[in-house]
């Protein structure tokens, strides 16, 4: 191990204090540096490390459903923040929720009681030689400057203006179909022609649509989550008020395309462009939108083809720092000319606090490594969370938005039965049997506990 290394940790939220934990577990000595009280935010309002903002829930703890099996793998690797979660827990059915108060106290006691750890209550505005960047979504001004400098100008974004994505499974295929406008886009990775998928409309289907989005429930932003509305993130349900055929005329236009079940133009057409390479995430093209998610699955739903849409993940648009990762980082999230350099978080471009949590533990293990000579190392795709390191390295750079633990992530379970495939729930149960053992096997192999065994010895 490199004698004498300090490891500086930026932000104490949950990536920051679990990569913060991890690496003083292992026996790294660590200054975590976090600008509350010093500098405050808008979101949050005690000075306590690991606060939760927007929510008291970490969502499911079963494994026949994705945050849930997240939630698994990163016990098998050791994480605080579960550790804490359960400590805080209230009722909440199958959903680990918490109480905020007690939560947040159990992370600052145990990042501040640590004999390696050091809390420095300042702003800082450089990157560390040595260390993680973990400050989320509301990464100060200063500091996004420089990783905008040393990134590029453009590998960083200030809001999200997100669309839904659906399960290409949940596709009605005997409406939706691929074609591209034209037909001038390039050949999908399938190899089948044209690059989108189109929901096509008559005009009475159009006219119903149009009428439930705008008079569809809206979630009222947080002052600090208001974002200002321009064209590159204008909300499809505000475009469909500018007027009733706004919509036909910009992201529905139906020009160039041709319904093979009337051959004739459509009235109007959704589109779906493929998330990840392997074609099992469908991003709805512009339809980024304010609605509250019942709404949104109830609205979106009445999109000829998606009538039975499995939502992957839901639109929503706010204010939200992020790094375009596939195009600037590596695939263990460090800088591409400083390995040691990471990042973790909401930064990074997953969404969620299990999926901040969980690269907040893998930058806290790989940093360690790599100071005791180790090469980093990144989960099998199996597991969930290496599925999600892999569509932070795979995801196309062009079109890269932050996205959260979901089933479509993984690949197809290999020599499963169509009966299995069928059935969505034994489908789950089966995922997360292979993607548990798959992470067992892979954290053994690699000794990652046993640093803790030594480092506590």
């Amino acid at each position: 191990m490199r004698t004498g290394e300090t490891v500086t940790i930026i932000g104490g939220g949950l990536a920051g204090s679990e990569a913060a934990w991890q690496l003083a577990e292992r026996g790294i000595t660590v200054r975590l540096h976090e600008m509350r009280p010093v500098r405050g935010t808008a979101a949050h309002r005690t000075e306590r490390l690991g606060e939760l903002v927007c929510s008291n829930t970490f969502k499911s703890t079963e494994t026949s459903n994705a945050h849930g099996l997240l939630k698994a793998e990163m016990r098998l690797l050791g994480s605080l923040i579960l550790e804490c979660a359960d400590v805080s827990r209230v009722p909440g059915g199958t959903a680990l929720t918490v109480d905020r108060e007690i939560f947040s106290q159990h992370v600052h006691d145990r990042i501040t009681a640590h004999p390696r750890i050091t809390v420095l209550r300042e702003e800082t505005t450089e990157l560390p030689d040595v260390g993680i960047i973990a400050t989320g979504p509301l990464t100060s001004d200063a500091l996004a400057e420089q990783i905008r400098v040393r990134l590029g100008v453009e590998s960083l974004a200030f809001y999200d203006a997100i669309a839904p994505v659906v399960s290409f499974e949940s596709i009605d295929q005997s409406i939706a179909f691929r074609a591209s406008r034209w037909g001038k886009e390039t050949m999908s990775e399938a190899g089948e022609e044209g690059a989108y998928l189109n929901c096509a409309f008559t005009r009475e289907e159009y006219e119903a649509f149009i009428d439930a989005l705008t008079t569809a429930d809206q979630f009222t932003a947080h002052e600090f989550d208001a974002v200002p509305y321009f064209e590159g993130c204008m909300p499809v349900e505000e475009m469909a008020r500018r007027g009733r055929e706004s919509l036909r005329f910009g992201p529905m236009k139906p020009i160039g395309l041709q319904d093979p079940r009337s051959d004739k133009r459509p009235w109007a057409v959704a589109q779906l462009r493929m998330e990840d390479r392997g074609g099992r995430m469908w991003n709805l093209v512009g339809f980024q939108t304010r609605l509250r998610i019942p709404e949104q699955q109830r609205v979106f739903r009445m999109i000829p083809g998606l009538a039975d849409a499995e939502f992957l993940r839901f639109g929503s648009i706010h204010r939200n720092s992020y790094i375009n990762a596939p195009a600037t980082l590596t695939p263990h999230l460090s800088l591409r000319d400083s390995a040691h350099t990471l990042f973790a978080g909401q930064l990074t471009g997953v969404e969620g606090y299990t999926e901040s949590s969980a690269t907040g533990l893998l930058a806290g293990i790989n940093l360690a490594r790599m100071l005791a000579g180790d090469e980093p190392v990144v989960p099998p795709p199996a597991s969930m969370m290496g599925a999600l390191y892999r569509y932070l390295r795979e995801a196309d750079p062009k079109h890269f938005q932050p996205m959260n633990a979901n089933f479509g992530l993984l690949d197809e379970l290999e020599g499963a039965s169509k009966e299995l495939l069928r059935d969505k729930a034994r489908k789950r149960v089966a995922y997360a049997e292979r993607g548990l053992a798959a992470m067992e096997a892979w954290r053994d192999e690699h000794q990652l506990l046993s640093s803790l065994v030594e480092a506590r010895a």
